[in-house]
């Protein structure tokens, strides 16, 4: 993996930061929580942006309230108190949030814009879910909507706004429909992206401030390449 691809604490892509919360704009390689690769996790780097940058000392606190895929790109929000952190803990299981995706498709779907609804059952031996068109056991109900922003030479860019947030989600149900994501290897593209990243970018959040209860807008800006920029 080259290492533009990785975060660290110089080259860190803030979007919005105050006293109790922090928006990163994650990268291909970031792994938001520590697994047992053992390489370092972005909630990691933003600790140490934070130490340097406030000049901290000792421990600096940081809640993980969410997480991305690794090889998707865009929107992670950390906690920076422990009241900010119960409270986006709330907004997020009780889907108080608003999250906008960006997919770019393999093959055009039939619809210009539809709501997909599968059954989705978890693989924890291949870190995969299925996607089933009816209920089987083990299976949880998942929903998102899509809309076609722009087709693309040999693509299809979709926006997604998803209504249940499952493993795996966007990637399981787009491949369902025949529309494998870009890259996605796992779930039938038919091959990989150089940088190991998939075309799954988590655009836009909408969400009220945990401590001061503002509406917050916040906006991933597209990873550097000539496909999601051509969008």
């Amino acid at each position: 993996m080259t290492e533009k691809t990785v975060s660290t604490k110089d080259n860190l892509q803030v979007i919005y930061e105050d006293n109790h919360l922090i928006v990163i704009n994650k990268r291909v390689g970031d792994i938001v929580q520590g697994d047992k690769t053992g390489d370092k996790p972005l909630s990691d780097v933003v600790k140490e942006y934070i130490k340097e940058k406030y000049n901290k000392p000792g421990e600096v606190f940081l809640g993980v309230i969410h997480r991305l895929d690794r090889p998707t790109t865009g929107i992670v929000v950390f906690a920076r108190t422990s009241k900010a952190l119960t409270r986006m803990n709330e907004l997020f299981k009780n889907r108080e949030t608003q999250k906008t995706y960006w997919a770019v498709v393999k093959n055009r779907p039939l619809k210009d814009a539809d709501t997909l609804t599968h059954f989705l059952k978890r693989n924890p031996k291949n870190n995969t879910s299925k996607a089933y068109t009816k209920e089987v056991p083990d299976s949880k109900k998942a929903s998102l909507s899509y809309t076609i922003i722009k087709a693309l030479q040999n693509y299809t860019a979709l926006e997604i706004d998803l209504h249940t947030g499952r493993h795996h989600q966007i990637r399981s149900q787009l491949s369902a429909i025949g529309s494998p994501i870009k890259g996605d290897l796992k779930y039938g593209a038919d091959r990989s992206n150089p940088d190991g990243g998939i075309h799954l970018h988590a655009r836009k959040l909408v969400l009220i401030h945990p401590v001061s209860k503002e509406p917050l807008l916040f906006i991933a800006p597209v990873p550097d390449d000539s496909i999601w920029k051509s969008i």
